[in-house]
């Protein structure tokens, strides 16, 4: 057993991928859903599987939902505690991508008892803890099992009135789309397993991921935005693109208004590329115009505790953006919707 000495143990040495490039690519993800069996019908049921959206919606019938969902995945960065942290962040966005507000959280924890001290777990909990206190919700309980690699995450449920609902496939032909972080997770991540990563950019990352998308929460009332969901596994492209297909549309943006990392070239030049990249890009490339491999490496990097993508009506643009300032955050457009197309999306 790894006995806890101070912050010594590394925990990305026991897992065969990290965060959310643990995913499986889309592709797969179809086989796997697809039902030979007759499909029930739940009216009340708003969102469930059909959309590929973030999270299931349930109508209680008085105007209000319960947004259902769980997320977990194995260790991306070393430190207990900050694993514990960004988990419960990227679980908890899910909520947030729908318009919602949390209320509750339950723990999944699968620990290698033999391998990794009890101790270290509980360092997780305890950085999920602090996250779910930040978002003002209990970790009202869980479930833990024996399991060869340390995984984490949280079921969390929300709430949100019917008519701040956002989807991923409810977005409007001519709508801007704006990012609320900037993409390159994956790359700095897989930096770090090669040991090549710096403190500073890796810090970076880590306060990127730590960094609750709330903001979810505000768009949610706001009706000039016609979509929204949050970028993870899938890369930019992959969740652009089920947005897209959802809508029946298709998307233009330009890469040098992406926001990224300002010093993914660095890491990118020295081969730190995930293995989801390829993944992802082997499930939904064809859909996608042609781009350049560094295009490529960064628009289809796994994120873990990503941003929101959220499309905004062409005509609010300045009081969408006014109201992001208000609250702290100064975003600009990197791309727009228009009418579907031979591709889906059109790189710049």
């Amino acid at each position: 057993m790894v006995e806890k000495k101070g912050n010594e143990t590394k925990l990305t040495q026991f897992s065969h991928g990290a965060g959310c490039g643990c995913k499986i690519s889309p592709a797969v993800l179809d086989t796997m859903l697809h039902s030979d069996l007759p499909k029930a019908k739940f009216p009340n049921l708003l969102v469930g599987n059909e959309s590929k959206d973030d999270a299931a919606v349930y109508d209680l019938g008085d105007g209000t939902c319960i947004v259902s969902t769980t997320d977990f995945f194995m260790p991306i960065v070393d430190d207990a505690f900050t694993f514990g942290s960004i988990a419960s962040v990227n679980a908890i966005s899910d909520v947030y991508a729908m318009g919602g507000e949390p209320f509750m959280a339950i723990a999944i924890l699968g620990w290698p008892i033999n391998k990794i001290a009890p101790e270290i777990a509980k360092e997780v909990l305890e950085g999920s803890r602090k996250i779910c206190a930040e978002a003002g919700i209990p970790l009202a309980g869980g479930h833990s099992i024996d399991c060869p690699e340390p995984v984490f995450g949280l079921a969390v449920s929300g709430k949100l009135k019917k008519e701040n609902l956002k989807r991923n496939d409810t977005a409007k032909e001519g709508s801007l789309l704006y990012l609320t972080k900037p993409v390159g997770i994956g790359i700095i991540t897989t930096a770090q397993k090669k040991g090549i990563v710096s403190d500073a950019h890796l810090q970076k990352a880590v306060d990127a991921m730590l960094t609750l998308n709330k903001l979810g929460a505000a768009f949610g009332k706001l009706p000039f935005i016609s979509a929204m969901t949050d970028v993870t596994g899938f890369g930019l492209l992959g969740h652009l693109t089920e947005v897209c297909e959802g809508s029946n549309l298709s998307a233009e943006i330009e890469f040098d208004k992406v926001p990224t990392f300002d010093f993914l070239l660095e890491y990118l030049n020295q081969k730190s590329t995930p293995g989801g990249t390829q993944r992802n890009w082997e499930s939904y490339g064809s859909k996608i115009s042609e781009v350049t491999e560094i295009q490529k490496m960064i628009l289809a990097d796994p994120q873990t505790s990503g941003g929101l993508l959220v499309c905004v009506d062409e005509n609010k643009k300045n009081e969408f953006e006014s109201f992001t300032k208000s609250l702290g955050h100064e975003l600009v457009p990197f791309g727009k919707l228009i009418a579907k197309s031979e591709k889906v999306i059109y790189v710049k």
